[in-house]
């Protein structure tokens, strides 16, 4: 499955480094150099440099060699292939909850996945509905279950939280 692992940002100095926003918990695995990643235009890029400065991570790739090339790449996202088939039960990547259909425990159905929101106190579930979008904490006392291979979210929100009936 590909992953989307970082942002790329703007240039840093004069000999082609590009700032990324990691949005990844193995930065140093995945930005390693000779890995290569896929940029959303459908370009493969190789990383030749990878280096952290001031709690940015800097990197270089094949072929890019000047601030102007970096800065053709600027905001787009990342992606690099992972393998899924080794999880742990329980573990799984946002992207992998998007297009989960999200239940109750009593089965009545809620909505789909369509993102996840990260903020700095909790994620949410961004949810569309019948409704409209619907905005469910990634807590415990909420998440019931996630089953990936089966698409399906369960959870038991707290009164109030969602205009369903139970």
């Amino acid at each position: 499955m590909q992953l989307v692992v970082g942002r790329i940002g703007r240039a840093h100095g004069v000999q082609g480094e590009a700032t990324v926003e990691v949005r990844t918990d193995q930065p140093d695995q995945r930005f390693a150099v000779g890995a290569t990643v896929s940029t959303e235009d459908g370009r493969n890029l190789i990383i030749t440099g990878s280096r952290w400065h001031n709690k940015i991570l800097l990197l270089s790739f094949a072929g890019i060699t000047d601030r102007d090339q970096v800065e053709q790449l600027r905001d787009q996202l990342v992606s690099t292939e992972v393998d899924t088939e080794d999880q742990e039960p329980g573990e799984y990547h946002f992207q992998q909850l998007i297009g989960c259909q999200v239940k109750l425990e009593n089965s009545k159905e809620i909505g789909v996945v369509r993102e996840i929101i990260q903020l700095p106190g909790q994620d949410l579930l961004g949810i569309d509905t019948p409704n409209g979008e619907v905005l469910i904490p990634m807590v415990k006392q909420i998440i019931i279950a996630i089953d990936i291979k089966a698409k399906l979210i369960v959870v038991n929100p707290p009164e109030g939280l969602l205009d369903v009936e139970n």
